[in-house]
């Protein structure tokens, strides 16, 4: 078989390859419709607990940052907030079943160890509380636990696990559950009392379990047997766990909600995301020609793969998720304009294009491979430090990376060179690289350096300004700070959708953004905006009566805490700070120099200031998305810059070899003209960081102009944050690297071109 027939046989796996995952994203299991969306994106359920007895706000705190660690293992998007001072709301996304998220959760009651002997006995096969028993429970929640007759209560309990132990070959399900300090003394001196009797585990009122004390529990860890399933395991366990809340919940309601960003978010999003790829795909094919034509059939496979995954994975995608996704087609889109810049500086040599192509792939790997890779840590930290709309994010960037280096390095190179064996071979269809001019980036470091402080330092005086007027540095949205909550029953007649005309209408009547939700199969909102003064929620309440027809008594408000608590804020610093520390070691030991690391982690803090004097003097609200912009920023920023220094690494790395060649292999001191290496590096690259900023920047300007008040607030900062990525590894990256370059000398004597060489194939492998 010759080559041209071996390359119509790989055009025709392309094809069918295409086709399949067409098919897969528009019909059947894995499309693109059945991909699961977040809260904001398609709702979900909606529970309110109310706390019983006497609680502090400390408790109150306490209770949310622990169901909202519980209900992340349901969804990782899922948020937790207090409304009014004793209320708490949960909602998960993606759910439509209020039942069933009850049952995961597990019952909100209060649990109790109570002294067996005279409070419980056994009727029949079951445990139940005698009437002396029953006199114990009901006291008010306070007296409960103060009550002799309990042993511990919830908040002695660690935590609770079902599992399964053999028992002479048969399966035994447990319940195996940890106390903390205090709970472990006070059962290690009832169990010491009690051996031989039972202890009776009350639920809500009702004995879940009375197991027998046969020996002194003295190590905080004792286990519960008797369950007939597994299942019935994990449901005690969740019963357990949920009892061992700080305070006693009582569920007052529970409903399924629509998105709170409405439907017109989603199909607008949609929109300027087709919209958007068909003019990068354009882009692509105008500038880069048959090699443009190859990365994007590669990049609409790199879609589908995503999709197929996003089901396959079981992610729910949010706001947050999508901003990964755009950060991973970006770098997707930009390891392919890295190969081909590559290529047309081989072929502008002289070399024909077959060996171009090869040696272009070579030479980018490197870049590609560093700049993902340390992205890729960064979302690993992020998912295993972070919590909710962090998680999300981690998770879909990760497979956003991974597959735009399996695309770019495998796909792309694939279908380049079966286009190649189909006969399109002229040198002009791939493009050949002009001689550019290095441009003199480093001599003006010093004024880019002052114009950025400048920027920065602006920022910080506006957020100590704003602070001790504001009383807010920032302009702290819902998710920080909470505000008010309206529940409001429409007249039948607006039986339409009016989740995006509220938003619009919160908005041109107040000035303020509000999430929009709507009850499932009911004409009832759920509006939620920050706090307002009594002046302005009468106002919202009259303008409703009077446009709407809406009946006084079917208005209800309150208060509402964050779903970003403390602690979760605390999580998500400390989870981009061990990403950062993280990121910068590896670019420390991949690029053997200390000072590319330092360089790169100073950009990367360069843009997020920037950014943040954005928010500042404009005002823009700070929500949950105001992470996953950062987030973006970051992933991006570190990608860019990696690139220009991979390009002065080679040409350090190359003129070593030629200096050690010419000296007869000999350790003798090289002298280099870093600025002239930097300089030629940031020129060589300048098409790469434009090209690949400008269709990213199209894409979240569409999603800007196109999408919803709230989308467009996330959309805005992302661009300026694009630009502002650029410019610090055009302008800043090489030009500090070349300052710690000359300040901070390299003790290391130059090795020779042996020792050179080894060192070089060993990273090489």
């Amino acid at each position: 078989m010759n080559k041209k027939a071996q390359s119509f046989i790989r055009l025709a796996v392309v094809v069918l390859v295409l086709a399949l995952l067409v098919v897969s994203a528009l019909t059947g299991k894995f499309a693109l419709k059945n991909v699961g969306l977040g809260l904001d994106l398609a709702g979900g359920v909606s529970i309110t607990y109310e706390a019983q007895g006497n609680v502090t706000q400390e408790d109150m705190d306490d209770t949310i940052y622990k169901l909202q660690k519980r209900i992340a293992n349901y969804d990782s998007e899922s948020v937790c907030y207090q409304e009014g001072e004793n209320r708490i709301n949960i909602d998960v996304p993606g759910a439509n079943d209020a039942e069933e998220v009850l049952r995961t959760l597990g019952k909100a009651g209060a649990i109790y160890y109570i002294v067996g002997p005279g409070n419980v006995e056994k009727v029949g096969d079951k445990w139940q509380l005698t009437e002396a028993g029953k006199a114990i429970f009901e006291q008010e929640p306070d007296a409960i636990k103060s009550d002799s007759n309990v042993i511990l209560d919830g908040s002695h309990i660690a935590s609770a696990n079902a599992t399964t132990i053999s028992n002479n070959g048969l399966p035994k399900y447990i319940v195996e559950f940890k106390l903390n300090e205090v709970g472990t003394l006070r059962f290690a001196q009832a169990t010491k009392q009690l051996i031989g009797y039972s202890i009776a585990i009350v639920y809500d009122g009702e004995v879940v379990s009375a197991p027998v004390v046969n020996t002194v529990i003295d190590g905080g860890e004792a286990y519960i047997e008797g369950m007939n399933s597994i299942d019935e395991a994990k449901n005690l366990a969740s019963t357990i766990r949920i009892g061992a809340l700080p305070i006693e919940l009582k569920e007052i309601k529970s409903s399924v909600v629509g998105a709170t960003l409405g439907q017109e978010a989603i199909s607008t999003s949609l929109l300027a995301g087709s919209i958007g790829l068909a003019i990068v795909i354009l882009f692509m094919i105008a500038y880069y020609r048959i090699p443009g034509v190859a990365a994007s059939l590669a990049l609409i496979i790199y879609i589908g793969l995503m999709i197929f995954l996003l089901n396959a994975f079981d992610i729910s995608l949010t706001l947050a998720g999508v901003a990964g996704i755009i950060l991973s087609v970006g770098m997707a889109v930009d390891a392919n304009v890295i190969i081909f810049q590559r290529i047309r500086e081989e072929l502008a040599t002289g070399k024909t294009v077959m060996s171009s192509m090869q040696i272009g792939f070579n030479k980018a790997k490197s870049s590609i491979i560093d700049g993902n890779i340390t992205t890729l840590i960064a979302a690993a930290v992020l998912y295993f430090v972070g919590t909710g709309s962090i998680q999300g994010f981690a998770v879909t960037l990760a497979i956003g990376i991974i597959l735009s280096m399996l695309t770019a390095l495998g796909v792309t190179r694939f279908i380049l060179y079966t286009l190649f064996g189909l006969g399109l071979s002229d040198e002009k269809l791939y493009g050949v690289a002009k001689e550019r001019k290095p441009i003199n980036f480093v001599k003006n470091g010093k004024w880019y350096a002052i114009g950025s402080g400048a920027v920065i330092l602006a920022g910080i005086v506006g957020m100590l300004v704003f602070g001790a007027v504001t009383g807010d540095s920032l302009n702290f949205g819902l998710d920080f700070k909470g505000g008010t909550s309206f529940t409001v029953t429409f007249p039948d007649k607006y039986s339409n959708d009016l989740t995006g005309e509220l938003e619009k209408y919160v908005a041109d009547k107040i000035g303020k953004v509000a999430n929009i939700s709507r009850t499932d199969g009911e004409n009832t909102y759920t509006i939620k905006t920050v706090e307002l003064e009594e002046e302005t929620r009468d106002l919202l309440i009259s303008a409703w009566e009077s446009d709407y027809q809406v009946d006084h008594a079917l208005i209800q408000y309150d208060s509402i805490s964050g779903t970003i608590s403390g602690e979760m804020r605390s999580d998500a610093i400390k989870a981009v700070i061990i990403a950062t520390v993280c990121m910068l070691i590896y670019i420390w030991i991949r690029f053997k120099d200390a000072r590319f690391a330092a360089s790169a982690v100073t950009c990367l803090v360069h843009d997020v200031l920037v950014v943040i004097t954005l928010y500042v003097f404009a005002r823009i609200t700070v929500t949950s998305n105001f992470i996953a912009c950062m987030l973006t920023l970051v992933g991006y920023s570190i990608n860019a810059t990696i690139v220009v220094f991979d390009r002065i690494r080679e040409s350090v790395n190359k003129q070593k070899e030629e200096a050690a060649k010419s000296q007869g292999y000999a350790k003798k001191k090289v002298e280099f003209d870093y600025e002239a290496i930097t300089n030629k590096a940031i020129t060589d690259t300048l098409s790469r960081s434009i090209n690949t900023s400008l269709t990213t920047f199209v894409m979240v300007f569409l999603i800007a102009i196109l999408g919803v008040q709230s989308i467009r607030e996330f959309a805005i900062p992302l661009m300026v944050g694009l630009v502002v990525g650029t410019y610090s590894s055009v302008c800043i990256a090489g030009s500090f690297w070349c300052f710690l370059k000359k300040k901070i000398a390299d003790k290391a004597p130059e090795e020779d071109y042996d020792d050179y060489m080894k060192r070089k194939a060993n990273l090489n492998k």
